[in-house]
């Protein structure tokens, strides 16, 4: 693995699930790979688990890590080629990159979407920017369209708690009042087609019309716009908030009846719920639903670590 980008840098799937769960089982089993090595994390936006379970994750390999706020503690980046810097953005990426890519030996980059102009976002100037000059691997801490290592922890989280060869996995639409990024809910079908593609899971979506996310993420799973429908049956119910992808970055209904709750949760197989944190309380998911045996949002939060670890060590192998 040089990069991790998306599900497209990932060779083998199974294999690297395994990873995470063996490096659960033995956290310090690959220090001498991360020896000398030094990660630097960026971060354009806000973070409480991915900049500690990241940083947690290259100690455990024996790496040394360095931390920066992006625009706080460093100068504003200006991304586009060829302007005339005579804005807020005192240093060019292609001078930053080259930069950090010197002092570290893989770096990670956090930068959420803007939500104004899809065509920009989807592009995913930021990580292709550094990517094609700090000369180095990069791992991709959130983007504006995906969030890989959530969807890898999640994928070790629903293999530790399967009770069926091929649960039924359904991703709910949650309200929410400001316009939240795709990337999670993005991310979280791609994982999941290409788990379903491999019959290890059969996989649902479940959202209000004109929430629909993006074909190439939806890819083969059932779209089921009634989600009484949807939950029934299910194994996992994995809760998320999205901004429209039609309409660009909007928020067009905050419907409280798609807020989970436990009797949502009856319509289920006894089904796990599953939420990347933070998460508003009864705001998306009722106190009952988050603090009953049904939930797994700390056990996902807690495999941010093995997911994070899981990558390091592929691309420190390859190094």
């Amino acid at each position: 693995m040089t990069n991790f980008l998306s599900l497209a840098d990932v060779n083998d799937l199974d294999a690297l699930i395994q990873s995470g769960r063996d490096a659960k089982a033995n956290p310090f089993a690959d220090q001498h790979l991360g020896k000398n090595k030094t990660i630097g994390l960026l971060f354009f936006n806000s973070s409480l688990r991915t900049r500690l379970s990241t940083q947690k994750a290259a100690q455990n390999l024996g790496m040394q890590t360095m931390v920066m706020n992006v625009g706080q503690d460093s100068w504003g980046l200006e991304m586009e080629e060829g302007v005339l810097m005579n804005g807020d953005k005192a240093e060019h990426v292609r001078e930053a990159a080259a930069v950090i890519g010197r002092y570290c030996d893989i770096i990670g980059i956090r930068a959420f979407a803007g939500l104004q102009d899809r065509v920009s976002d989807y592009q995913e100037q930021v990580m292709h920017q550094f990517a094609k000059y700090a000369g180095v691997p990069i791992v991709n801490l959130e983007s504006a369209t995906r969030h890989p290592l959530q969807s890898l922890a999640d994928c070790i989280t629903i293999e530790e708690a399967k009770l069926t060869a091929r649960p039924k996995v359904v991703l709910t639409w949650l309200p929410h009042f400001k316009p939240l990024p795709q990337a999670v809910g993005n991310s979280f079908a791609e994982w999941m087609n290409a788990r379903a593609n491999a019959g290890k899971v059969d996989f649902v979506i479940t959202n209000p019309e004109g929430y629909d996310l993006a074909p190439e993420f939806v890819g083969n799973a059932r779209i089921i716009h009634n989600r009484e429908e949807a939950f029934a049956g299910a194994d996992f119910i994995y809760g998320k908030n999205w901004s429209s992808y039609e309409q660009y970055g909007k928020v067009l209904t905050m419907d409280p009846s798609w807020a989970v709750t436990m009797d949502d949760m009856q319509r289920t197989n006894n089904g796990k719920f599953m939420h990347c944190l933070p998460v508003r309380r009864n705001l998306k998911v009722s106190d009952a639903v988050l603090d009953s045996p049904q939930s797994l949002v700390i056990e996902q939060a807690a495999n941010r670590e093995w997911s994070a670890q899981a990558v390091l060590k592929e691309i420190l192998k390859g190094m």
